[in-house]
């Protein structure tokens, strides 16, 4: 058995704690037969593991309601009304009746209903698989008695590692800060949406720690380093000693990042960059206006949808986009409109999909289920009225696609015309660049578009043919790949020449190596995680952007990716020496 763990790392940090194993799949159920003097006995402990997945239901409940709201929360309220369908428990108690164990018939029930509704013509009965198999889950690992199945049941104050097979959004989002205090998963990768919120959140994380469950047990302690991406099983007192004192190590360098977030991004050769934040959830909104970010480049909005029993309305739209934008006062909020499917599933209503990448999602939904669309339309027009909002539309692969939304918006507009609600109507629309076509074609968008915002996660995944969530695929997943670099300057130069902002605001600029390359890239700005904020701008103070060009220059004509990753890392460096030479020099 190995000590260490080695994975992909994800979120920087480090945290010494007990595991905390989630198993959040269904278990494995072997067929039990038992005697009929057992069946009554057998069908009390039924209704005995109802009754305790409907106390966990209403904990869950009760603390989401406190924590985040009264509209989250109600999604367990789909889950509670499962458990209490008397053909549920009827149709248990039938196969049990017929010598069944309790688990094996309410496994067997279960997966007829999953089948059944996931079959259906009707979107609302459809939309309940996902709630049906979280209750699948949670019956089944009370019914076997399995250890550590639920994410809250960890204790106030454990500072635990949450260890997992892999973690969904709305997973992620009921998880409890207070008991959490870091995240590691088998599958993923760092640009994997697990990966993204967590650094949102600030925990720590590690990903593509391939069979590590069967590795580790509930309650032992480890040692996590999300910036090395390694997992340590069972440390000894001296290592435990060792990474306490690279705590307090990492919590200075993170004081002088905070310092170092409220300076001017200007390179030494004087020109001046912006930098703004990525915002995950509205409650992350005053950290991203206090994060020395210079507004929002990105706030996704898929967020407000995932795991979710209905979608939200209007005006619970409106008020999440206007707080946002109120954080920020003057300073330009750009909203992204749905951008769910792939891995990113809305209450529970997308059809499976053999590659859902390359599926319903994004644009294509919202243009297809219009009325939904306008909703958020309506909600952020509204918002408009409250500072400098822009709307951004996510998968655009053709302009057809933005003509069609900029007609949604005109109706939009006139149905709050005819409401007489205050809203704002020339709100700027950009797209995001994140598909070879729009890349590739970006001058058939510049007549139609205010600005292009280059998502480098999707555009690396779909660049390179090399899916972003596939552990074993990481390492071929590469901003630094020559074809990638090209794009990107080909998208700059063409909205350069066109008088069109062009940002990026994928995972790339927050990479130290990554902001370098995107600068000489021409570049201007950035949207990045709000603790990315001091890390990125100490990059830009720290070199010349005439190094940077030349060095992205010289990448681009490279023939691999560990080429131009190579030379860029090593003219990074020679630029960070000659800084801190100079710094020294001037003291």
């Amino acid at each position: 058995m190995p000590s260490v763990l080695r994975g992909i790392p994800a979120s920087p940090g480090i945290v010494v704690g007990p595991v905390h194993l989630l198993r959040w799949e269904v278990p494995e159920v072997k067929h039990r037969l038992i005697q009929d003097d057992a069946v009554d006995a057998e069908i009390a402990r039924l209704h005995q593991g109802l009754e305790r997945a409907r106390e966990r239901l209403r904990h869950v409940r009760a603390r989401t309601e406190a924590q985040v709201g009264p509209e989250e929360a109600a999604i367990f309220d789909v889950q509670l009304s499962i458990l209490d369908d008397r053909e549920l428990a009827r149709s248990t108690e039938a196969l049990i009746r017929q010598n069944l164990g309790a688990e094996k018939a309410f496994d067997l029930v279960l997966l007829e209903w999953r089948q059944h509704f996931a079959r259906h013509t009707s979107p609302m009965l459809r939309e309940k698989v996902s709630d049906l198999m979280d209750v699948h889950i949670r019956v089944l690992s009370i019914l076997l008695e399995l250890p550590d199945h639920d994410p809250v049941d960890v204790p106030r104050g454990a500072n635990a590692i949450l260890v997992t097979h892999d973690l969904t959004p709305s997973l992620t989002m009921q998880l409890d800060r207070e008991c959490i205090a870091a995240i590691a998963t088998e599958a993923g990768t760092a640009t994997a949406h697990v990966a993204i919120l967590a650094r949102s959140l600030g925990l720590p994380a590690v990903v593509g720690l391939r069979n590590a469950m069967s590795f580790l047990a509930p309650g032992q302690m480890a040692i996590l380093d999300g910036a090395d991406g390694t997992l340590l099983m069972a440390p000894s007192e001296h290592e435990i000693a060792d990474a306490r004192q690279r705590v307090e190590i990492e919590a200075g360098r993170m004081g002088e990042m905070r310092e170092l977030a409220h300076s001017e991004p200007v390179t030494r050769d004087g020109v001046r960059l912006v930098i703004r934040a990525n915002v995950d959830i509205p409650d992350e909104a005053d950290a991203g206006a206090t994060s020395g970010a210079d507004g929002v480049g990105l706030m996704r909005t898929e967020f407000l949808v995932v795991g979710r029993a209905t979608m939200p309305d209007e005006e619970e739209q409106y008020k999440a986009y206007k707080r946002v934008i109120q954080a920020f006062g003057a300073r330009p909020v750009v909203i992204r409109t749905f951008d769910v499917g792939g891995d990113k599933l809305p209450v529970g209503g997308f059809p499976a999909e053999a590659n859902p990448f390359l599926g319903w999602r994004a644009i294509r939904m919202c243009l297809d289920e219009s009325e939904l669309f306008k909703v958020q339309l309506r909600a952020l027009l509204r918002a408009g009225v409250h500072g400098d909002l822009r709307i951004m539309l996510p998968l655009i692969v053709t302009v057809d696609e933005v003509r069609e939304t900029r007609k949604l918006i005109g109706e939009a507009v006139s149905e709050l015309a005819e409401r007489r609600v205050p809203f704002r109507a020339d709100v700027p629309l950009g797209v995001m660049i994140e598909t070879p076509a729009a890349a590739v074609a970006c001058d058939t968008l510049v007549r139609d578009v205010d600005f292009f915002s280059i998502g480098s996660n999707d555009l690396v995944q779909y660049m390179l043919a090399v899916d972003r969530g596939n552990a074993n695929l990481a390492p071929r997943f590469t901003p630094f790949h020559p074809a990638v670099l090209r794009l990107i300057a080909q998208v700059q130069a063409t909205g350069a020449s066109h008088g069109i902002d062009v940002c990026v605001c994928g995972e790339m600029a927050s990479q130290p190596l990554a902001v370098f390359a995107l600068m000489g890239l021409g570049i201007r700005q950035l949207s990045v995680a709000p603790r990315a904020v001091g890390d990125v701008k100490r990059i830009i103070r720290g070199v010349r952007m005439s190094a940077a060009t030349d060095a992205a220059h010289a990448a681009i004509a490279a023939s691999t990716a560990r080429e131009a990753e190579t030379l860029l890392r090593r003219r990074l460096r020679a630029e960070l020496d000659a800084a801190d030479a100079t710094a020294g020099m001037t003291a």
